[in-house]
């Protein structure tokens, strides 16, 4: 403090709570500045990540598409060849025959068994996620208004969606690891029923039935377990986009509160000067305390 304000303070209480006044206004507001930096830096943060989730929705929906038309690809190439063919009854016993000849007959006779029934493993039931996160699932697949969709979002916690979404992701594994044997069976007889082989045609004509159908059935499946995951990745995407909203408000009302304190800060050192103090400091105080109830309550309630 220049001398000649300190010539012009009071040397008593009063004084040294004038004299002290600008110093703790300018910590204050410091701090504030600090806090709308630290919290802009939140909200980048938060956009980054909403990228990152952005790009591993698509990677599922990508999946999800690809195997809805590879699905449609397969029962569409099953009408044909059902159309071109002919409906006759399939010969089960001439293929069980068959599988009966490879080095490894019990795995293929296995896949062979449900290639025939026309089914897929037998899977356990999918994961139902946590309530609030079934709420927010709906509300984005239901197109519900902005103020509904974020109040379900904030509802269902990131913790809850994580958890949603790792149990849908070992699932859909699961999914797989069922299938694996089923798919290695199914192709080594394959290779013996190769139209290019001496196999008789109705046989090979029989095992492609089976095989466009169980595939047909098998992609279908697959796409909407990417659905699921892609789905639960679309919500982690809006609530990382919910929350950079969130810290890019806080981080405003910070620098307004910082603008605040050091227009609090001015008014003290004038008040140091003039001839009025007690005006000018109880504007000032008026002004720094405002500014710092306005940042308690961003800090609290936004």
């Amino acid at each position: 403090m220049p001398e000649a304000l300190k010539a012009n303070v009071p040397q008593n209480l009063w004084g040294k709570v004038l004299s002290a006044t600008p110093v703790v206004m300018t910590v204050i507001a410091t701090l504030l500045a600090g806090l709308a930096s630290s919290e802009m830096t939140q909200a980048q943060y938060d956009r980054s990540l909403a990228a990152q989730q952005q790009s591993k929705a698509g990677d599922q929906w990508g999946f999800f598409q690809a195997k809805r038309l590879r699905s449609a690809i397969q029962f569409g190439t099953l009408d044909v060849v059902q159309a071109t063919t002919g409906a006759a009854a399939l010969d089960a016993e001439a293929l069980r025959a068959m599988a009966a000849t490879l080095p490894n007959p019990a795995s293929v006779q296995s896949a062979l068994s449900l290639l025939l029934a026309g089914r897929l493993p037998e899977l356990a039931a999918a994961p139902v996620p946590d309530p609030k996160v079934e709420a927010a699932l709906d509300a984005v697949e239901h197109a519900r208004p902005e103020t509904e969709l974020n109040q379900r979002l904030l509802a269902a916690s990131p913790d809850l969606v994580v958890a949603a979404l790792h149990a849908a992701q070992d699932h859909a594994r699961n999914f797989d690891a069922l299938l694996r044997p089923v798919i290695s069976g199914g192709d080594q007889l394959g290779d013996l029923l190769d139209p290019a082989g001496p196999a008789p045609r109705a046989l090979i004509r029989d095992f492609t039935v089976l095989r466009l159908r169980y595939s047909g059935l098998r992609y279908d499946v697959e796409a909407r377990l990417n659905q699921g995951v892609a789905s639960l990745y679309e919500l982690q995407v809006r609530q990382s986009n919910l929350s950079a909203e969130r810290h890019h408000r806080r981080s405003q009302r910070f620098f307004y509160g910082m603008l605040a304190e050091q227009a609090a800060v001015i008014i003290a050192t004038f008040a140091m000067a003039a001839q009025r103090r007690n005006f000018l400091w109880s504007l000032a105080a008026s002004a720094g305390l405002g500014a710092l109830g306005f940042a308690a309550y961003v800090f609290l309630f936004i």
